[in-house]
């Protein structure tokens, strides 16, 4: 098993929901929390008297760790989680690599079954399929962001999933493991572009695409061309905004926008953002993310 590396931030009890997700959104293995203050004098228990409530729901200061592949990767993910408006307060503790154990046994132990729909189903190798799914989705934890755990993930396969339709092309910007383009194929859709920035996210949706029998176009940004009648993008709220224009230039008219990776509190900057080219609504919300969706009106 080749070395892993860590990533440790610190930060305030108000941010660690944040931060952890984000870090699960922007490709991290694992990510646990801990007490920044452990062994000094600052060190306060989370649980109460026998019966009683904790006294806080969380430590005033705490380290968020999250294990990457690689160096480079841990260091990529830092840098993109400080450039968040939100992570003011977010400091780098140590990037350092983690001892060897046996990470697949590990990883495979957290991951069972996710229900999308009653019907629609995100099954690890490892696991059954439920005998009520009629649609699955063979998708295991990986390198590239994407096992249908997230929210933003599972409201992005929903939203795919109740609309049923078979859209000719499709374009999946920020692909990751390629979920939500196999999602899309699974559903009927035809010709699909799937596209990421890193070359890892790329491998990993071919190689899902061809475990669950569907074909994907998969590459780097470039790939992608001319108008599409549905657009997803799952990736988060600042690269978004950076991201308007050219999203929603490959929107064809009367087609649709997603977009995901975007915390409650930032809807109306997201509709600022897009108000020049098109009037985005929240469409879903679970867990304090959104699902923000547009589309174009059709020709006359």
């Amino acid at each position: 098993m080749s070395q892993l590396f860590e990533l440790a931030l610190v930060c305030r009890e108000a941010d660690v929901e944040i931060v952890s997700d984000a870090l699960m959104e922007i490709d991290a293995l694992a990510v646990s929390v801990e007490d920044a203050d452990a062994d000094t004098d600052a060190e306060r228990a989370l649980f109460g008297e026998p019966g009683m409530p904790a006294p806080k729901a969380g430590w005033e200061r705490s380290v968020v760790k999250a294990l990457f592949p690689t160096e480079p990767e841990a260091t990529e993910a830092a840098t993109l989680l400080l450039a968040q408006e939100w992570a003011a307060d977010v400091h780098v503790q140590a990037i350092q690599a983690v001892p060897e154990q046996d990470w697949v046994r590990l990883t495979q132990s957290q991951f069972a079954p996710v229900e999308i729909t009653s019907e629609f189903w995100i099954v690890p190798s490892w696991h059954e399929a439920p005998p009520q799914a009629k649609r699955v989705m063979r998708l295991d934890p990986g390198l590239a962001f994407g096992t249908g755990t997230h929210p933003t993930t599972r409201m992005c396969l929903r939203w795919i999933a109740t609309r049923g339709q078979a859209w000719p092309r499709v374009l999946d910007y920020g692909c990751g493991s390629g979920i939500l383009a196999i999602g899309a194929a699974l559903h009927g859709a035809q010709s699909i572009d799937a596209v990421d920035i890193d070359p890892a996210a790329v491998t990993s949706s071919r190689d899902n695409a061809s475990a669950n029998g569907v074909m994907l176009n998969v590459g780097l940004p470039e790939l992608a061309s001319g108008e599409y009648p549905l657009v997803i993008a799952n990736i988060l709220a600042q690269p978004l905004k950076l991201l308007a224009p050219l999203l929603c230039a490959h929107v064809a008219a009367g087609g649709h926008l997603i977009l995901a990776g975007i915390l409650s509190r930032q809807a109306d900057e997201l509709k600022t953002a897009y108000a020049p080219w098109l009037a985005l609504d929240v469409s879903d919300e679970e867990d304090g993310w959104i699902l923000m969706t547009a589309q174009r009106p059709a020709q006359q």
